[in-house]
């Protein structure tokens, strides 16, 4: 296990390529404080939820029990994670031209003539 100190740790540049492959300032969920928050604070955090890093001060404490949803999120970079992980973990929806992964399978078994029928009240 390589150690990692907090000032590496931030220097590094935090990116999500898979989620956004522009960059967090050019998506449109983030504004330009919370993009940069996130570039800034998300290899420090990823590491503390990963293990690779021991929290060393109050900070990362406040920081790894945000991140894990143990306290409300406080500050800046607390609350710009909580919001990128709302965005990447929200449900994927189904395109409205098309079956999709999620379409409902009986919608399209039927024909004209039945639909047509079972619109048909007699009195």
């Amino acid at each position: 296990m390589t150690n990692f100190t907090r000032e590496s740790l931030l220097k590094r540049p935090f990116n999500d390529f898979r989620n956004y492959p522009y960059g967090f300032s050019r998506s449109g969920d983030f504004s330009i404080r919370e993009s940069d928050a996130l570039t800034q604070y998300g290899v420090l955090i990823s590491a503390l939820l990963s293990g690779e890093y021991a929290p060393q001060n109050q900070e990362d404490d406040a920081l790894l029990a945000s991140a894990r949803g143990e306290q409300a999120p406080t500050t800046l970079v607390e609350k710009a994670w909580a919001k990128y992980q709302a965005r990447i973990h929200r449900p994927k929806v189904a395109s409205m031209y098309g079956k999709g992964k999620f379409a409902d399978e009986s919608f399209g078994s039927g024909s004209a003539e039945d639909s047509e029928d079972d619109l048909i009240v007699e009195d």
